[in-house]
């Protein structure tokens, strides 16, 4: 609350909250080193095998609005805990599935996990976080969403190399295993309670919101996660079943408001939160530039270069590394710079891809992997300076009753935006490299993630143009005020 004193915990109750979350994060793609292994060992095809990914990150993306509402109503505390013994479970029954139809259950079960944790993060640094202390700790929380994107593949060549076939695959299942009991029993003694609350489903969870949210997201996801299976040639009858579902979703939160019952996304989110529906839009847009050239590099330097995957992940490491040092640095600015730091970090990330595509032009392929480093190195710096600020910003004026769901509507549009990214990217690469080789199918990627980026920087600037006029005329009011007082005296 208000004025309420700090948890003197809450440095080290955020710690244990970014362990669960990086793993949460880290399996989105963690596995993809993994496939091959896991092909050859439970002898099956790569069109079932794909949905140890596409299941993971769909059940994902699929219950982020759900789950923080679910914290909102029932305590951040419980749902925590919860979803982290649900994620330890699942990520054991991953690692020991014998068969490829009990890995795929397991996987969506594992997301629908990782999906209920995430949003109990920004929840809970909503709760115990204030003023600069709260863009510090969201810099943290943006660390780790940029090294967990990028250093998954390495961390998953890691394992295989140690752990070899042809069970070194059930190793990346394994290990969240060891963590995760750690950080559950940290989180019983360190995360705060809350006064213990009946549960009252009925009352208090939408749930013809979450089925009309479901679909309208499942509609949107499903095609794209399977665009490389020709998804959006078999599925693209979904996103009008998208459209149709998501009007009927805001026609029904209009409704359970005006009735005064909580609905699961309450739509004033959007419409009166000055700030979240300019930095939600931000987020989706930076993440379907960010997020899709990491399988693009896979693509780039294990087919066109002869790379191994954990080579190919090393490739990239200059970018986690200067995203995560910088994310830390902009979370202790935010308050300073504002929404400033946002339109920096967008313009040197879209300079950088741009780069890269000029550098792999301009050396001989065998160059590669040391030319982009630059580049990758710089762009990172700008990626940090995007994800940690933009969450402190957007959220910065959502009440605490409300942060659970707005951190997992916020996180939503992100795994929507990385989505379309990975989709379009990947089909940019592929489409080129046919006529035109590796090099320029990279090229032409990063020309279009660049594009996306400036996208979103014009939304970042409009934003910024906006929080100004708010703030001068914030000023008015105050003088105003101040007049009239003195008239009155």
């Amino acid at each position: 609350m208000a004025g309420a004193e700090p948890d003197p915990r809450r440095w080290r109750a955020l710690a244990v909250t970014l362990t669960a979350g990086f793993m949460t994060l880290l399996d989105v793609s963690i596995v993809n080193t993994a496939l091959p292994s896991i092909e050859r060992d439970l002898n099956t095809g790569a069109g079932t095998i794909q949905w140890v990914v596409s299941g993971y990150a769909l059940a994902f993306g699929l219950v982020l609005v759900t789950g923080g509402r679910l914290g909102d109503a029932l305590g951040r505390r419980r749902m925590f805990l919860i979803a982290l013994a649900a994620f330890v479970a699942t990520s054991a029954l991953a690692g020991a599935a014998p068969d490829p139809a009990t890995l795929v259950a397991a996987r969506l079960a594992q997301g629908c996990a990782a999906g209920m944790l995430t949003p109990q993060n920004s929840g809970l640094i909503q709760d115990l976080f204030r003023g600069a202390e709260r863009g510090r700790a969201f810099g943290m929380f943006g660390a780790v969403v940029g090294v967990s994107t990028a250093v998954g593949p390495v961390l998953g060549g890691v394992i295989l190399a140690l752990f070899g076939d042809p069970d070194g695959w059930r190793w990346v299942f394994y290990v969240n295993v060891p963590i995760g009991a750690i950080a559950f029993g940290l989180a019983m003694k360190l995360l705060p309670r809350t006064d213990r609350r009946k549960l009252r489903l009925r009352g208090e969870i939408d749930f013809t919101g979450i089925v009309l949210l479901a679909v309208a997201v499942l509609g949107v996801l499903l095609p794209l996660v399977q665009s490389e299976r020709g998804g959006l040639g078999r599925f693209w009858w979904l996103f009008g079943v998208a459209i149709v579902f998501g009007a009927a979703f805001v026609w029904w939160e209009r409704r359970v408001t005006r009735r005064n019952r909580p609905p699961l996304l309450d739509i004033r989110l959007f419409t009166g939160t000055p700030g979240y529906a300019s930095g939600a839009a931000v987020g989706a847009l930076y993440f379907c530039g960010f997020a899709g050239i990491w399988l693009v590099f896979a693509l780039f330097f294990q087919q066109g270069l002869g790379y191994t995957p954990l080579q190919s992940g090393l490739a990239v490491t200059p970018f986690a590394l200067s995203s995560a040092v910088t994310a830390a640095v902009a979370g202790r600015l935010v308050a300073r710079f504002g929404r400033k730091l946002t339109v920096m970090g967008l313009s040197i990330v879209a300079l950088s891809l741009l780069s890269v595509g000029l550098v792999v032009q301009l050396v001989p392929p065998s160059a590669a992997g040391f030319a982009v480093a630059g580049p990758l190195l710089i762009g990172g710096i700008g990626g940090g300076m995007v994800i940690s600020p933009n969450t402190t910003l957007t959220l910065e004026c959502v009440p605490n009753r409300l942060a659970g769901v707005a951190g997992g509507a916020l996180q939503t549009g992100q795994r929507i935006g990385t989505a379309i990214g990975t989709a379009v990217l990947a089909s940019v690469f592929e489409s080129t490299v046919a006529t035109a080789g590796h090099q320029t199918a990279l090229t032409a990627a990063m020309c279009c993630a660049a594009g996306l980026t400036l996208v979103a920087l014009a939304f970042a600037t409009l934003e910024l143009r906006a929080r100004r006029r708010r703030a001068i005329l914030t000023e008015d009011q105050q003088a105003a005020q101040s007049a009239a007082n003195i008239h009155r005296t």
